[in-house]
């Protein structure tokens, strides 16, 4: 279904769900994919886009998170690595592999073979060995460049990296596949309740549309998976304990690649609050990453780098390679995404807080917040779980089904370099075969990218806006100078028309969009 066809059965006022998710990102779309796959007529609404927020500001890495299990969360990690070793397996292309490097330096903590030990049980937690302890030399032909002054060797292990903002439009489109209806760009306004207080619908308003304009929807359950927006729904509600959520920024520089060529993730623990810290490849380019930090602005609006980040992540490249000479005059991009902390108010530091998710239930509105990336699978059962086990008439599918549909055969074209194939597949998955019909495989200014992806995107994937299309379902934006706006007018020869746009439409939304890109993605200087 399109969705002005989605929208219209809404608003027949006869619409009934056995679940509305509010919340299009990597926990909401992951409920929708559960849900969906379990037979549950499924809506999900996001008040902007997909991804918007946390999901596709994050780290991109998909781990188990060794700081955890040195800090002593052992079912965090093994969890995490299992579900790790599990994406791996579905979605080759759009989780994939990546090795990293930790350098060992004298008088620093932890020494090799400490770091060894915890790697020995992230290796039995995933059950599958990829540790190995380098020589300075063997470190050296790993990380070219890389700061020798004390070198005693490093630490090489593997984990994963995805594009999070397609792994969650992979969800939405395995989802909706299953019958689900998602949208973006709709509120949920308002919670029906029942005389005895029981959830039984939700009040939802499009984007442009006024508030008393909204359409209301029947359902038993709604999952609130709106992340650091969770107290909003919460509110509406008489919770005995509502979850206490603390946002805290994490952000990213982004140089070109042969600025800091690094072929794997190197890390090292940050010289000012000794927090670990990444250089690892990403798109193409070189990603530096990140910092952990209270944010008290206004969650509404986009988040901004600071100068002082900044010049934090600069000192990781100081320290890691210091021949680079990294300036902020070598920096394409930056993101700052908001990470939904489930706190317990004892005024830890912002990097000792929990990062283990939680849920509230009331009366048929289940809220969950924190967790990470690569446990999404888990929280989304596990809150629809808590949600069906009263009534009892629904069950979620068997644990071990996939989340990912397998691609049928399908060859190569010609024009596609194997190694964009590869993403393809993993990016668009069953649905591949549909975008190479008629498609036109040139790369944009040599991303990587298919103009084919953004017509795609633009007749199949709700863009709703240009920063949809250049900030999310592709990352044209954060990769390409300036945020690729050399680009816009092929962009509009190509893509106007496919979006049904007017002229004037066209150039509001890149006015919109350029001002987005300088207050929220380029450096603090420009962007105020």
């Amino acid at each position: 279904m399109t969705r002005q066809q989605i929208l219209a059965e809404l608003k027949t006022g006869n619409a009934r769900f056995d679940v509305v998710i509010v919340g299009g990102g990597i926990t909401g779309a992951g409920a929708a994919r559960e849900a969906a796959g379990s037979g549950l007529r499924t809506l999900l609404v996001e008040q902007k886009d997909f991804a918007w927020g946390t999901s596709s500001r994050s780290s991109k890495m998909v781990h188990g998170g060794l700081r955890y299990l040195g800090s002593g969360h052992i079912g965090l990690t093994r969890d995490a690595v299992r579900e790790r070793q599990r994406m791996m397996a579905e979605a080759p292309g759009l989780v994939e592999p990546l090795r990293f490097v930790m350098p060992h330096y004298q008088g620093q903590f932890p020494g090799p073979r400490l770091f060894q030990a915890l790697l020995a049980v992230y290796d039995r937690l995933a059950g599958a060995r990829s540790r190995q302890r380098l020589t300075p030399s063997q470190t050296q032909q790993w990380a070219p460049g890389l700061n020798q002054a004390g070198l005693l060797g490093a630490s090489l292990f593997t984990d994963a990296l995805t594009d999070d903002a397609r792994l969650v439009q992979r969800l939405i489109a395995e989802a909706s596949q299953d019958g689900a209806l998602c949208l973006n760009y709709v509120s949920a306004t308002r919670i029906i309740r029942n005389e005895a207080g029981m959830v039984n619908g939700l009040v939802v308003v499009p984007e442009g549309e006024p508030p008393e304009s909204g359409i209301t929807v029947s359902a038993p359950i709604v999952i609130n998976a709106t992340g650091a927006w969770a107290d909003r729904l919460q509110q509406q509600g008489p919770s005995e304990q509502p979850l206490s959520i603390r946002p805290l920024r994490g952000s990213h520089l982004v140089v070109p690649w042969k600025r800091l060529p690094v072929t794997c993730a190197v890390s090292l623990f940050h010289p000012e609050d000794k927090r670990p810290v990444f250089a690892f490849p990403w798109a193409g380019t070189t990603v530096l990453g990140t910092t952990d930090l209270d944010h008290r602005e206004n969650l509404d609006q986009e988040p901004v780098i600071t100068d002082h980040e900044l010049r934090y992540l600069l000192q990781v490249a100081e320290h890691l390679f210091p021949g680079a000479s990294l300036s902020a005059r070598d920096v394409i991009s930056t993101w700052a995404g908001v990470r939904p902390v489930v706190t317990d108010g004892q005024g830890k530091t912002p990097s000792r807080e929990n990062r283990e998710h939680a849920l509230r239930q009331d009366k048929g509105l289940i809220s969950v917040a924190g967790g990470k990336l690569t446990t999404f699978r888990q929280i989304a059962r596990e809150a629809l779980e808590a949600a069906l086990e009263p009534d009892g008439s629904h069950r979620l599918r068997a644990d071990d089904q996939p989340v990912f549909q397998p691609l049928a055969n399908l060859d190569r074209p010609t024009a596609v370099r194997h190694l964009t194939w590869q993403r393809l597949k993993g990016y668009y998955g069953p649905a591949l075969a549909e975008l190479c019909r008629d498609a036109d495989f040139t790369e944009v200014a040599d991303t990587g990218v298919l103009w084919a992806e953004l017509e795609w995107a633009c007749r199949q994937e709700q863009v709703h806006h240009l920063d949809d299309l250049l900030l999310r379902r592709t990352r044209l934006g954060l990769v390409c100078p300036a945020g690729a706006r050399t680009l816009l007018p092929e962009l509009q020869k190509r893509c106007q028309r496919l979006l049904d746009w007017t002229d004037e439409r066209w150039q509001r939304e890149v006015e919109r969009y350029l001002s987005l890109y300088q207050q929220a993605y380029a450096l603090p200087s420009e962007g105020g």
